[in-house]
């Protein structure tokens, strides 16, 4: 998704009421139990699930939530296999998206997003050759407010870390990196004690385009509406 629909997201997720929050807390929880079974249950030495957890807590998700969602991951309590997939489209405007599902139930999933993009005029189609996957940091501007922190010299720095491109948004920062210095960049911000709102590996696209007002609107419902699919865990868009 373009920045401000991923700071978008990031705000709803906290500020969910409570007929959305049980449906946030169970897509965090499959990120949590993937995570988990991918490279165990220890956030320590697994930077995915450490990420996934910090996900959980800035949703207040409950601790035991988070523990039994590592836990299934580990094979320590039973559940239904969680399978990791990815779907490509094209979305109102031909907008390209990609979209990651967590799903137990592959034949729900490969209905619903189907249906999401045919709903707003669109269809399941070939995107991944529009996109790469770069890791993505975003801090919001409260946090650099609070530390008082000099936009221009704190670029500097983060070039020096490995920053690739630097994006300073009405929200906050957005760093993007290689996907390699992820948990290198992110350790280097925790050492100066500067808050993430998020760390992670996302599809970024290599041709954007400019949205039109009335493209812009169409987009947004689209994506609320994928947003609002239990088992779209994120998704990503050429949207500028």
């Amino acid at each position: 998704m373009s920045g401000h629909s991923k700071w978008a997201t990031i705000k709803r997720a906290k500020a969910s009421n409570d007929a959305k929050r049980g449906a946030i807390f169970t897509k965090i929880s499959n990120i949590i139990t993937v995570a988990a079974r991918e490279k165990g249950g220890d956030p320590e030495t697994n930077f995915s699930l450490r990420m996934a957890i910090e996900k959980g807590k800035q949703a207040n998700m409950p601790k035991d939530n988070i523990e039994k969602a590592i836990k299934r991951g580990t094979g320590e309590i039973t559940g239904g296999q969680i399978e990791n997939l990815i779907y490509e489209g094209i979305g109102p405007g031909n907008i390209q998206y990609v979209v990651r599902v967590l799903t137990d139930n592959k034949n729900r999933s490969a209905s619903n997003i189907r249906h999401a993009f045919t709903k707003f005029g669109g269809s399941l189609g070939a995107t991944m050759w529009n996109f790469s996957q770069k890791g993505v940091i975003r801090i919001n501007k409260e946090s650099l407010e609070e530390r008082k922190i000099n936009f221009d010299d704190f670029e500097l720095k983060l070039i020096d870390l490995g920053a690739e491109d630097i994006e300073n948004e009405e929200e906050g920062v957005t760093i993007y990196t290689n996907v390699e210095n992820l948990i290198n960049l992110k350790k280097k911000l925790e050492e100066e004690n500067i808050k993430t709102e998020s760390a992670e590996i996302e599809y970024i696209a290599k041709e954007k385009i400019k949205l039109t007002q009335d493209l812009l609107e169409k987009q947004e419902k689209f994506e609320d509406f994928l947003d609002d699919l239990e088992d779209v865990s994120d998704f990503y868009s050429n949207a500028a």
